[in-house]
C-alpha cells in the first residue's frame, strides 16, 4: 500500500538552504540543516537530496512508491523511507495528496523556496573566495550563558554565513556582504541590543593566521575535502542505475561543504588547499553523470506512475 506509515515526532530536517528572513521555522530549520548536512547520510537527508537534485527541477508530485525506490537504491529501507517523507512534511518542505490508497507528493513554497536558495549555494560553492579587497566584517554581540538554546541559534546561523569565532562573543569573516545576513540573524534572535559590527582592514596587533586558525578548524576541513576527492575520483558508473545511485551519493556529501568551509580567500588558506580541486571534481562529476542519473530517475517516475494507474499495491 503506497501510504506514508506515522513516524511520531521528528527532527527537523530541510536543505543546506538559507531560511527566509521572519519565516515560522526557520531558526529551527536551519540548526537541523546544519545537523543533516555534517552528520551521516540518513533517510531524511538523502530525501532532501532526491528532492533537491530531481523533484525541483522536474517540477511534478511524485508518488510514494517513486520515492521508496529512489531510496532503495541507495540502500534506505521502504520504513525507514516512508517515514523520512513523513518527517519532511512534518516541516512543511512537502505536502501530501491522497489519490484512492495512494499518495502523492509535492514540494509546498517554502520548500521550493528553500531548495532553490540551496541549490543556488550548493552548485555555485567553489571552497574559496575569488576576490578579496582586505576588509573584514567582525561583528560582537553577547548572550547571556544561561540561553543555551540562543547561543545555539545564533552559532548555526552564524555559521551558514560563513563566520567563525576566534573568541567567545566575537565573529569575524571577509566577505563583508555578509553584513546583511549577520543583521537579519541578529534582528530574528532579538539580539540588536547586544550586538555591534563593524568593516575594516586588520591592524597591526595581532596574528592574522593564528586568528584563522581559531575561527575555523581549516585542517579538519581539508581532510573532509581529501576524503571526498579520493572517493569520488575513483567512481565510474556504467548504468543509469549505477548513474543515479552515484550522483545522489556525490551531491549529498558535497552538499556538506557550504557548512563546513567558510570559503576563505586564497591568501588566507592554508597551501596547498584542497577546497578547489574537490569543487572541480564536484562539477565534472555531476555533468559526467547527469544525463544518466535522470533517465532512471525518469524510469523510476513512469513506474510508479502505471503501478498508480493499473491500482497494484
Amino acid at each position: 500500500m503506497d501510504e506514508v506509515h506515522d513516524a511520531g515526532a521528528s527532527d527537523a530536517v530541510i536543505s543546506s538552504a538559507a531560511a527566509e528572513p521572519g519565516r515560522a521555522g526557520s531558526t529551527v530549520a536551519l540548526i537541523a540543516a546544519r545537523r543533516r548536512a555534517t552528520g551521516v547520510a540518513s533517510a531524511p537527508a538523502l530525501l532532501l537530496t532526491v528532492l533537491g537534485e530531481f523533484v525541483l527541477p522536474g517540477g511534478r508530485p511524485v508518488w510514494t512508491s517513486a520515492f521508496v525506490r529512489a531510496l532503495a537504491e541507495v540502500g534506505i529501507e521502504d520504513k525507514a523511507a516512508r517515514q523520512a517523507l513523513a518527517r519532511t512534511a512534518d516541516e512543511q518542505i512537502i505536502r501530501s495528496h491522497r489519490a484512492g490508497r495512494r499518495v502523492r507528493w509535492e514540494l509546498t513554497a517554502a520548500g521550493h523556496r528553500l531548495l532553490t536558495d540551496g541549490a543556488a549555494r550548493i552548485y555555485g560553492f567553489t571552497g574559496e573566495m575569488s576576490d578579496w579587497d582586505g576588509n573584514w566584517l567582525v561583528l560582537a554581540v553577547t548572550v547571556p550563558e544561561h540561553q543555551r538554546q540562543l547561543r545555539h541559534k545564533l552559532r548555526a546561523r552564524l555559521t551558514w554565513a560563513g563566520l567563525g569565532t576566534p573568541a567567545p562573543g566575537l565573529w569575524v569573516g571577509p566577505d563583508t556582504t555578509k553584513e546583511a545576513e549577520a543583521a537579519r540573524v541578529i534582528r530574528d534572535l532579538g539580539l540588536g541590543s547586544s550586538a555591534f559590527s563593524y568593516i575594516g582592514r586588520s591592524g597591526v596587533i595581532g596574528d592574522v593566521p593564528r586568528i584563522v586558525r581559531q575561527a575555523w578548524d581549516l585542517d579538519e576541513v581539508a581532510q573532509r575535502y581529501h576524503d571526498f576527492i579520493d572517493r569520488f575520483q575513483r567512481v565510474h558508473p556504467h548504468t543509469p542505475d549505477a548513474a543515479f545511485q552515484a550522483q545522489i551519493r556525490l551531491v549529498q556529501e558535497w552538499r556538506r561543504f557550504p557548512f563546513l568551509d567558510p570559503a576563505l580567500p586564497r591568501v588566507l588558506h592554508p597551501t596547498p588547499w584542497p577546497g578547489t580541486a574537490a569543487a572541480e571534481l564536484f562539477r565534472r562529476r555531476r555533468r559526467e553523470w547527469h544525463t544518466d542519473a535522470q533517465a532512471r530517475w525518469a524510469e523510476i517516475l513512469r513506474a510508479a506512475d502505471i503501478q498508480a494507474s493499473t491500482g497494484a499495491v
